[in-house]
């Protein structure tokens, strides 16, 4: 770290010896041990040749959502993902809570649940579990509050063997359809 914040400071310093011209400079460049990709291996033509029956890697498919986007007006009461996901983004740490009650493990989805409005899905997986739907409750457009949550609604947690809940991946889909994934650990999510 001290030999980039000196790298930093020479260049800043305007490298020590260099002509007034700067045809004396050094250019240094640091590296991250990342490579990047030659261009024709990027476009896809002329790049390294591949062994004798081998097949090139194809493309990962993009998942096709069974959703239309909607369209993006903010209204003020909070339906839509241009709305929604700046506070998403900002208590992404608060998405979901886990609680030790009554023998069991519990996970809440109540804070998820306060901004369904501006979601078309929400999806979850416990452990290593693969992720599947959790259906959010419809956005009650008729009232003032559109994303409140009514008794008829449903519960917002579920319930597993207490301590067999180690991490909770949730991932959301916005009604832009774009997504948002994230896995908690049972430390950072458990409720005191």
């Amino acid at each position: 770290m001290l030999d980039v914040l000196l790298i930093v400071l020479a260049i800043a310093g305007g490298g020590g010896d260099a002509g007034a011209g700067g045809a004396d400079r050094e250019t240094l460049v640091l590296d991250t041990g990342v490579q990047a990709a030659p261009a024709a291996a990027k476009a896809g033509g002329g790049g390294e040749e591949l062994p004798p029956g081998a097949k090139p890697k194809a493309e990962p498919v993009p998942e096709v959502l069974p959703y239309k986007a909607e369209q993006q007006v903010a209204s003020g009461r909070f339906t839509t993902a241009l709305e929604v996901k700046p506070i998403m983004n900002a208590t992404r740490n608060a998405w979901i809570a886990i609680r030790e009650y009554n023998g069991q493990d519990l996970v809440y989805v109540t804070h998820i649940w306060s901004w369904r409005c501006g979601l078309v899905a929400m999806k979850y997986a416990v452990n290593d579990e693969p992720l599947e739907e959790w259906p959010l409750p419809k956005c009650h457009e008729d009232t003032n509050s559109p994303n409140v949550m009514k008794p008829e609604d449903g519960l917002p947690y579920r319930e597993y063997a207490l301590g067999s809940v180690d991490t909770v991946t949730v991932e959301l889909i916005y009604d832009d359809l774009t997504t948002e994934r994230v896995t908690y650990n049972r430390k950072g999510a458990l409720m005191p």
